[in-house]
């Protein structure tokens, strides 16, 4: 059995199915997953904010009493997509052995009224029951976006429910952590970003050299393939995620299998295949960090997103 099977595996013996909805369509899958921050490369920054916000307050209370802090709290990961903010989710979750939670907008949205809001509420509930637990909620911008800008009542409702539930967390939770994830921060409402809300903001950036060659290690994996350097292929990926470097492993897997086809004979996967495909690729992430870079120089009050110019300055990214 492979290392994605005895994975998917796991999941499968841990996993539960909360329902929520009345139309018994709306699911939220909830399990407790095995990734650590073992798991994860680089981004030593993050992982440093993350310990102390998350994981410390929680695997020593008693320091963190003294200086009135509890376990617990909401954290917002933002970044270019495809660049690993969902591992980054469960490997939290995975650190301090807690249940966890991803919930993506379209399992909580009801056509009846007031039903959204309830689901949401219904959710944080099931959290609380089983604490320690981690809810991720994914592009929270869908969900949390601005209701200046919003025309639906129901929608503006939605952001007020998830207001609710998270001041909820500084009352009577001390074990229930928030993470929410977007690519487009500067689009959520502002009352989500005040002192005890999503009030920590973490930059997860692109991949870096290193860490390119281990994705490319780890996709590759289990198929056949010639002899690759695949050090001179992650040297040549500047700027792509983790999702971009994927789709250049998958162009070359087809790459291999035409040949397959035509002659009749397994076909490894050549240096060839991966630099003929690294051909028609740009890096995603630039695109991302043309809106971010506009925002962070024109509109950024606040300075939250000054990280972002520094780390384009740093790498060359005009």
């Amino acid at each position: 059995m492979s290392d994605h099977d005895e994975l998917a595996e796991r999941r499968r013996k841990n996993l539960k199915l909360i329902q929520f909805s009345k139309d018994d369509q709306s699911l939220i899958e909830s399990d407790k997953p095995k990734e650590t921050f073992a798991d994860v490369g680089g981004l030593d920054d993050v992982k440093k904010k993350i310990r102390m916000n998350f994981i410390l307050p929680l695997k020593q209370p008693e320091v963190f009493a003294a200086y009135g802090k509890e376990a617990g709290g909401s954290l917002l990961l933002y970044g270019p997509p495809g660049c690993g903010k969902t591992f980054l989710a469960r490997a939290v979750a995975g650190e301090i052995e807690a249940n966890f939670m991803h919930i993506e907008l379209q399992a909580i949205l009801s056509m009846y009224v007031g039903q959204s809001e309830h689901n949401l509420h219904d959710i944080f509930e099931k959290a609380r029951e089983n604490k320690p637990c981690v809810i991720f909620i994914d592009e929270l911008d869908a969900m949390g976006g601005s209701r200046h800008q919003m025309r639906q009542h129901h929608d503006r409702m939605l952001v007020n429910q998830l207001l609710m539930e998270l001041d909820g967390l500084q009352t009577h939770n001390n074990q229930v952590f928030v993470i929410g994830a977007t690519n487009t921060p500067w689009y959520l409402d502002s009352a989500l970003r005040r002192p005890g809300r999503f009030n920590h903001l973490v930059f997860v950036p692109p991949p870096g050299e290193a860490e390119r060659q281990k994705i490319l290690e780890l996709k590759l994996s289990g198929k056949p393939t010639d002899s690759l350097n695949l050090t001179r292929i992650a040297a040549e990926t500047r700027h792509f995620s983790g999702a971009d470097l994927e789709q250049v492993v998958k162009d070359a897997v087809e790459s291999a299998m035409e040949r397959t086809f035509e002659t009749g004979d397994i076909q490894p996967i050549t240096q060839e295949d991966l630099k003929k495909s690294l051909k028609s690729r740009k890096p995603t992430t630039l695109e991302w960090f043309s809106t971010a870079k506009n925002y962070a120089t024109f509109s950024d009050v606040n300075r939250d997103y000054q990280i972002v110019l520094e780390y384009a300055k740093q790498h060359g990214i005009k």
